[in-house]
């Protein structure tokens, strides 16, 4: 990954300049380890209870017709 660095006068590195294939790569490694992240939560928190796809669908639209 070829990166530039934005710097003060003191040559501080304040900002770094990224190819936008690089910076959607990262972007999309984040998001993918933001979902694996989730989902170990959602599996540490499993108090095995669960509802059909019809009720969470329903839950849904309630939320949506409420914002």
């Amino acid at each position: 990954m070829k990166t530039q660095f934005v710097t003060d006068d003191h040559g501080k590195k304040l900002a770094v300049i990224l190819s936008m294939k690089e910076y959607q790569k990262i972007v999309e490694e984040l998001e993918e380890l933001d979902d694996v992240r989730a989902y170990d939560e959602a599996k540490k928190n499993d108090t095995g209870e669960r509802i059909s796809m019809e009720e969470a669908f329903k839950a849904i639209e309630a939320k949506r017709k409420k914002r």
